[in-house]
């Protein structure tokens, strides 16, 4: 699926506390004083929690990495000691900003 970041969609969820993330990813995210998703976030992180593929563009500032960010998170098996994840940056300053 793809994404552009147009116009707001209304009728997404806008809380973190409407998706599936455990309870302590919302006490976290509650904690650093994030309560409501950017449309970007509303837009791709149910496709994403869902284990589904998608392309999501946005402008800069817009909340694309937290939204990536949280997904990977939310399937993360702590007990299993493998790579679970790899996070490719085409640049340096993305991957300053993304490992930040």
């Amino acid at each position: 699926m793809t994404l552009k970041n147009t116009a707001p969609d209304t009728s997404l969820p806008t809380s973190f506390a409407n998706l599936a993330l455990s309870p302590a990813a919302l006490a976290n995210l509650q904690q650093l004083g994030y309560s409501d998703m950017t449309p970007i976030q509303a837009a791709s992180l149910p496709i994403a929690l869902a284990g589904q593929d998608l392309i999501a563009q946005a402008q800069t500032g817009s909340g694309k990495t937290a939204a990536f960010a949280l997904a990977l998170l939310a399937k993360l098996n702590p007990r299993w000691f493998a790579v679970q994840a790899l996070v490719l940056c085409p640049t340096r300053e993305l991957a300053d900003q993304v490992t930040g």
